[in-house]
């Protein structure tokens, strides 16, 4: 086996920083860990090709270089190259161009001709790395021309990367697929009309979606003083730090119940709803301040985010009777929607006949429960101005 040329010290740093950039979701923080091997193996660009081009797709890649255009050190760039000499190559083996070919077969190549050559890359050392979830991602580290070819020392301490690179990849990736799940879900959330505030055990507010920001900005019910959530009466704020405490005892408790209360508005509308639900924990992390719970407001007099486009598809109407439908779903009545949207009260009884014929319900009640328990919501459209 060849001799791997590096300082345990330097080592250390190389591997603490790939780990390090895997917590992180935002790819600017492999900036460490690839200008490391950059400078490592002496390379002009260290590139990870997370995505390989499909038909109408472009890939796309990680990179850190002497020569990339913009201010950022690392870059997300598409990457072109259907066919390549390194395509399909032996899991988890390090090779370099010398291993598919001599010099003048390389030198006469289109991709050397057309990529290469334009870039100063002549020297290629490349690993499709294996991974459990995500397939193969590709890692190229390359070198000028006037540079001596990659050593039978710097594949040995290719070769030594290699698992610290899958996992380290797997996890950034698995954690932007987290991340962008969670995102899904919270917009799914904020679709419904549900407010959710993120709270430590000391209801110290922690973060919040959008719904919630616009409940609180009305300082109609609930407020954030010093921090924590609060209710503005104070019966109804003893029994908010109640039902928090009472949530976070009972959180280790097998199907627990989550906590919920209303809380009375000075403006007089319908109270709000509030749930509270504790976030499971790992059981080695309880006591150790990682507890969190999301409290749940629903706001009755909230308008619906419907959206007028997956309604119209979901119900077969038309653009006005899905007009009509949105208002009666909103709380007015069949004079109120028809004033709103400035038609006559005979066109609006004449569209409610309609959407009752297309729909299947006989009154205006069934029909806004069928908008608000439908699927509807989950379309929204924010071109759509609600």
């Amino acid at each position: 086996m060849a001799e791997i040329n590096i300082e345990l010290e330097q080592y250390n740093e190389l591997i603490n920083s790939l780990y390090e950039s895997a917590k992180d979701t935002n790819s600017e923080s492999w900036s460490n860990p690839l200008k490391l091997l950059q400078v490592l193996f002496n390379a002009n660009f260290v590139t990870l090709i997370l995505k390989i081009p499909e038909e109408d797709d472009l890939g796309l890649m990680i990179a850190v270089g002497n020569n990339l255009k913009g201010e950022h050190s690392v870059q997300d760039l598409p990457y072109h190259y259907k066919l390549t000499p390194f395509a399909d190559q032996p899991e988890d083996t390090v090779l370099t161009v010398r291993d598919f070919m001599d010099d003048v077969e390389w030198q006469k190549s289109s991709y050397r001709q057309h990529w290469c050559a334009n870039n100063d890359v002549y020297h290629v050392m490349t690993v499709d790395i294996s991974t459990p979830n995500f397939g193969n991602l590709r890692f190229r580290v390359t070198r000028g021309q006037a540079e001596e070819d990659f050593s039978e020392s710097d594949k040995a301490l290719c070769t030594l990367l290699i698992p610290h690179f899958r996992r380290a990849i797997s996890t950034f990736l698995q954690l932007n697929s987290s991340e962008s799940l969670g995102s899904l879900y919270s917009r799914a959330i904020g679709r419904l009309s549900i407010a959710t505030i993120t709270i430590d055990e000391h209801g110290r507010v922690l973060d919040k979606n959008l719904f919630a920001s616009h409940i609180l900005d009305a300082d109609d019910g609930l407020k954030i003083v010093a921090g924590k959530l609060t209710a503005q009466y104070n019966t109804d704020n003893r029994e908010l730090k109640r039902l928090i405490k009472t949530a976070f005892t009972h959180a280790s408790e097998k199907q627990t119940m989550p906590e919920a209360m209303s809380i009375t508005r000075p403006s007089g509308e319908i109270a709000l709803g509030v749930v509270i639900e504790v976030i499971p924990s790992l059981g080695w992390a309880e006591g150790k301040g990682q507890n969190k719970a999301v409290v749940y407001i629903r706001d009755a007099i909230g308008k619906s985010t419907t959206s007028i486009e997956i309604s119209k598809k979901l119900f077969g109407l038309t653009p006005a009777e899905t007009a009509l439908s949105l208002q009666l779903t909103n709380g007015l009545s069949l004079e109120e929607a028809a004033e709103a949207l400035n038609i006559r009260r005979n066109t609006a009884r004449a569209h409610l006949r309609s959407i009752f014929s297309k729909t299947g319900v006989r009154r205006q009640t069934e029909l806004v429960r069928l908008f608000l328990n439908s699927v509807a919501a989950l379309g929204y459209d924010d071109s759509e101005g609600h």
